[in-house]
């Protein structure tokens, strides 16, 4: 008889310890947490809070290198894609998990553009370099082993023609045939008259590692929302 009243008071206690639902648990939990906030002293408190901001800098910083940061546009390289002062997303996981593809409209660097004014991002890439660059838009028209030419003002890659944006502003300058080597990609804007790229003599073709990522959309205006490719 002892026995079987020990067992209905153990029961009865891991029913009343045990809460009924989710939301009963989830109440009693947050209790327990502002119970130990209270019994916290300042300097607590204070170490609290900077821990908190400072796992909330490392985890934008870290979502902003790999996965997806907004870049505005600015200029008229990339018109009519993407018009001036325009916000798009630029994702970096798409490069993490796939391949680049011509045609891409990418955020990249410029060999030698570090700490000049403009865009800037801190890159968290392998060596988890702090220096800033400056980023542009533009649109990715050939891979390593493609050759590539503009003749007559019309650019061709692998000895085909590629269309011409639909505005372009005048017909731009010629570049010669060229093969890209085994790390570099050939990027130009859609508005070629305007666009300072990979034809320049001071750019040139880019490597992949200054490819940041590739924009998906445009986020802002809020008007101007929409898909891009």
């Amino acid at each position: 008889m002892q026995t079987e009243k020990k067992t209905d008071k153990k029961q009865e206690n891991n029913a009343q310890a045990k809460p009924a639902n989710f939301w009963e648990w989830y109440k009693a939990r947050r209790a327990k947490q502002k119970e130990k906030e209270k019994n916290k002293t300042i300097p607590q408190k204070i170490l609290s809070w900077v821990l908190t901001f400072l796992a909330a800098i490392v985890i934008a910083c870290l979502v902003r290198a790999y996965v997806a940061e907004p870049i505005r546009v600015d200029g008229t390289s990339m018109t009519n894609t993407l018009q001036d002062g325009e916000i798009v997303l630029a994702s970096k996981w798409a490069y993490l998990t796939g391949e680049m593809k011509r045609n891409d409209i990418v955020i990249c660097r410029y060999p030698g553009r570090v700490n000049e004014n403009g865009a800037a991002q801190i890159n968290f890439s392998s060596a988890l370099s702090l220096d800033t660059y400056t980023l542009f838009v533009k649109r990715l028209v050939a891979l390593p082993g493609d050759t590539v030419q503009i003749y007559g003002g019309h650019l061709y890659v692998n000895g085909e023609l590629v269309e011409d944006p639909e505005f372009m502003g005048s017909v731009p300058s010629d570049y010669p045939l060229r093969t890209l080597g085994s790390d570099e990609y050939f990027v130009i804007g859609d508005n070629r008259y305007t666009s300072h790229d990979s034809r320049a003599s001071d750019v040139g073709p880019i490597s992949k590692s200054a490819i940041m990522g590739k924009v998906k959309s445009v986020i802002l205006p809020w008007s101007h929302r929409r898909s891009v490719e």
